[in-house]
């Protein structure tokens, strides 16, 4: 039941959250899900089914969250558990969702604790699936993940990469500080994950180009990657098929459903960009792309001496946001293309933040332009965030500080509307 241990006081702010766990080998990873949860501020009550506790002892939930475990209707029946928890729970999260789970959620199965939950639990819930490919793409795992949809239940892409053995393909557990990321999305705004991007075809480019003055050093930006990475995991939960283009990033985990193109210098960018939006609906261009280059590149380690050294000599990089403008005015792009751009913008003498952006979004002449104010502690390198969303028919939208995700979330809305 929800409620704070015994040695630790009241705490009825926290959100409260339901961790399902079913009975697949990817069961380990909830027990980092579960950490994450509990050390962010929230309370959370871990439901194990019986077979999953045959991956991770019920000793392992215990411990991490402080809570007793159980997986069926017969115990503490007095309290009747499997209706109080799930009347309780802010958000019902289940990792893995295994396709035997996801059949039994869809066709209203309650055969123990979690199950009768999950009928009980008004609250949004989000299901991680986990299976091999070959169970993922069944008619019948479709059918019911799609009659779960329907209902309102956000079941997430799954991840492609290595499975149990020695398979490799679509079906692998989505990292757990991406479910923790959406989780904290839907516990934030429940209506934030709608199918509302199915069947588009969306570009995103993130991260921080580097332009190379020698086989060790580059020129470089502060751009960790984190917005433009939570704008490709939203938009695939939405339902959009994604490429994203990503520069240097700070080691982040690889949104589930994205396909990614790595790229380093700016003019790599272009290319991957150009290429991807050919037939794309929508392109943000969230990445910093570095201004200019080193004309030239030294072939060797460039040796530090005694005399002053010579001057970087500099040249123009191509405005890969007007070029996507151009290329669209011109035919070569789909005419009813979306082009979003980013702006990471200072005040100064001038002007002050949106003065600057305004001139930028006239200047660029894409459809919406995303605003950050930066600086300290501002846009780069941090967890959340906050701007404008400034649109060329004049309509101007605050953003207030929250998660990327968040962030991403509002961006969708905006284009979507």
């Amino acid at each position: 039941m929800f409620g704070p241990p015994a040695d630790v006081p009241p705490a009825d702010s926290r959100p409260r959250v339901v961790l399902g766990v079913g009975g697949g080998i990817a069961a380990y990873k909830a027990c980092e899900v579960l950490r994450r949860l509990t050390e962010s501020g929230h309370q959370v009550q871990v439901l194990p089914t019986a077979a999953a506790l045959n991956f991770v002892g019920r000793a392992t939930f215990e411990a991490l969250s402080g809570r007793p475990v159980h997986t069926q209707v017969f115990e503490d029946v007095y309290d009747v558990p499997h209706v109080r928890i799930g009347q309780e729970a802010d958000l019902v999260v289940v990792v893995p969702a295994t396709a035997d789970l996801i059949a039994k959620a869809a066709n209203g199965l309650a055969d123990d604790m979690l199950t009768g939950t999950l009928l009980t639990a008004r609250c949004p819930v989000l299901m991680i699936p986990a299976m091999h490919t070959e169970m993922w793409e069944h008619a019948a795992t479709q059918a019911n993940v799609a009659l779960l949809r329907s209902r309102g239940v956000v079941v997430a892409e799954p991840a492609s990469g290595r499975l149990t053995g020695k398979d490799t393909g679509k079906g692998r557990l989505a990292d757990p500080a991406e479910i923790v990321d959406l989780a904290r999305l839907l516990l934030a705004r429940s209506d934030s994950l709608p199918r509302s991007l199915a069947g588009k075809r969306v570009v995103v480019s993130a991260g921080g180009t580097r332009e190379p003055l020698d086989p060790v050093r580059y020129l470089g930006n502060r751009s960790s990657g984190k917005q433009g990475y939570a704008l490709a995991r939203v938009a695939a939960q939405r339902g959009a098929q994604v490429t994203l283009v990503s520069a240097h990033t700070v080691a982040l985990p690889e949104p589930a459903g994205v396909d990614i193109v790595h790229v380093g210098t700016a003019l790599e960018l272009r290319d991957a960009v150009h290429k991807a939006a050919a037939d794309a609906d929508i392109v943000v261009m969230a990445a910093a792309v570095a201004d200019f280059r080193p004309v030239t590149t030294a072939t060797h380690k460039i040796k530090k001496s005694d005399r002053d050294p010579d001057p970087v000599a500099l040249t123009r990089n191509p405005d890969v946001l007007a070029e996507l403008v151009q290329a669209r005015a011109a035919g070569r792009l789909p005419a009813s293309q979306v082009i979003v751009g980013f702006a990471a913008e200072t005040g100064d003498e001038s002007g002050d933040v949106l003065t600057h952006a305004r001139a930028k979004l006239a200047r660029k002449g894409c459809d919406l332009l995303v605003v950050n104010a930066v600086g300290e502690g501002q846009a780069f390198e941090v967890e959340d965030n906050s701007g404008w969303l400034l649109a060329k028919d004049g309509q101007e939208r605050p953003i207030a500080l929250g998660s990327k995700a968040q962030m991403a979330a509002e961006i969708w809305d905006f284009v979507h509307s």
